[in-house]
C-alpha cells in the first residue's frame, strides 16, 4: 500500500521564508556594492590607479550576479503546475551555475592579466597610486568581508546553492582588493609587480570557489541521495513507531534545495488495509512535521518478514 500526498501546507510555509531571505540579502547586497563600486570608481580615478578602477568594475559585476539570484530564487519559489507537477526548485541550481561560470571568468580575467603583467617585465612603467586608492582598498575588503559573511550564513540558513555562490562572489571581490591593495603598497615602495602575483595567487582562490559551487548545483540536478547522517536520522525517526517492525527500503534525491523520500516500512501483516493505511498516514505525517526540507513522501506499507509465509 502505498501512502503519497503533498506537502502543501508547508511547502508554503518553506519557501514565503526562502524567497523572503533571499530577497532581503540580496537587495543588502545590491545596495552594497552599487555604493561599493562607486566608491572605488571615484577613488581610483583621483588616486590614478588602474587596480582600484578594475576592482571598481569587479564590485559592479557583483550586482549583475546578485540580479541573477534573485531571478533564480523567485523561479524556484514558484508553486507547481501542470506543466511542473514537481515544481521548479532546479531553477534555483540552474543560478548557482550561471553564478559560478561568472566567478569562473572574473578569475580567469584577473589570472590572465596578472600573467600578462608579470611576463611583460614593464613594471617601471605602471603610475604609482596615491593614499587614496589605499583607504578604497581597506574599506572594500572589509565591507566585502562583512558581505561575504552576511550572505554565507543566510544561504547555510535557507541551504541555497544561489546564495552560496553570490556570497563567494563577494570574497571574490574581497580577494581582488587584497590584491589591490598589496599592488599599492608595493608600489608606493617600488615592487609594482606585487600587485601581478599576488592577483595570480587569488585567482588560484576563486577558481577553486567557482569548481565548489559548480559541482553542488550539478549534484543537486542530477538526483544526488541525501547525506548519510540525514538518512540515517529520518531511518531512526520512523523506527520510533511503535507500529513500524521494520524498513525495508529508504531513498532520498535532492531536489533544488528540497529532498524527496520513498519508504517502505513493514508492518504486522494480519493488519486490515484500514490500519494499514493509519500508520502509513502516521509516518508520513510525521516526516513531514520534523524534517522541513522534505517536500515530498512516499510511505509503501509491507507485510512483516516473520508474517510472509
Amino acid at each position: 500500500m502505498d501512502k503519497k500526498r503533498s506537502r502543501k501546507k508547508g511547502n508554503d510555509g518553506f519557501t514565503g521564508d526562502f524567497r523572503r531571505v533571499a530577497d532581503r540579502v540580496g537587495t543588502v547586497s545590491i545596495i552594497g556594492n552599487m555604493i561599493l563600486s562607486g566608491f572605488k570608481l571615484i577613488a581610483g580615478i583621483a588616486a590614478h590607479s588602474n587596480a582600484m578602477i578594475s576592482d571598481a568594475v569587479h564590485s559592479a559585476s557583483d550586482v549583475f550576479s546578485t540580479v541573477v539570484v534573485m531571478i533564480g530564487v523567485r523561479l524556484a519559489s514558484k508553486k507547481a503546475d501542470k506543466e511542473h507537477p514537481y515544481g521548479h526548485e532546479r531553477m534555483e541550481c540552474v543560478a548557482a551555475i550561471i553564478l559560478a561560470m561568472v566567478l569562473f571568468m572574473t578569475g580567469l580575467g584577473i589570472g590572465m592579466e596578472a600573467l600578462r603583467n608579470i611576463l611583460s617585465g614593464s613594471y617601471n612603467e605602471l603610475q604609482v597610486p596615491g593614499l587614496l586608492a589605499l583607504a578604497a582598498a581597506v574599506i572594500s575588503i572589509i565591507a566585502k568581508e562583512a558581505m561575504f559573511w552576511y550572505t554565507k550564513i543566510y544561504a547555510v540558513k535557507i541551504d541555497s546553492s544561489a546564495l552560496l555562490a553570490d556570497a563567494w562572489h563577494h570574497r571574490s571581490d574581497a580577494f581582488s582588493s587584497v590584491g589591490a591593495l598589496i599592488g599599492i603598497v608595493g608600489a608606493r615602495h617600488g615592487f609594482p609587480v606585487m600587485d601581478s602575483v599576488a592577483s595570480l595567487v587569488i585567482f588560484v582562490f576563486i577558481v577553486k570557489a567557482a569548481y565548489d559551487i559548480f559541482k553542488d548545483a550539478v549534484d543537486k540536478m542530477v538526483d544526488h541521495s541525501c547525506d548519510e547522517e540525514t538518512e540515517k536520522r529520518i531511518y531512526e525517526f520512523v523506527m520510533k513507531n511503535r507500529e513500524v517492525m521494520g524498513i525495508d527500503s529508504l531513498h532520498t534525491r535532492i531536489f533544488g534545495n528540497r529532498m524527496y523520500v520513498d519508504i517502505e516500512v513493514a508492518v504486522d501483516g494480519s493488519y486490515t488495509l484500514r490500519r494499514a493505511h493509519e500508520i502509513a498516514e502516521e509516518v508520513h505525517e510525521d516526516i513531514e512535521r520534523n524534517f522541513r526540507k522534505i517536500k515530498h513522501i512516499m510511505v509503501h506499507v509491507n507485510p512483516a518478514q516473520a508474517d510472509k509465509g
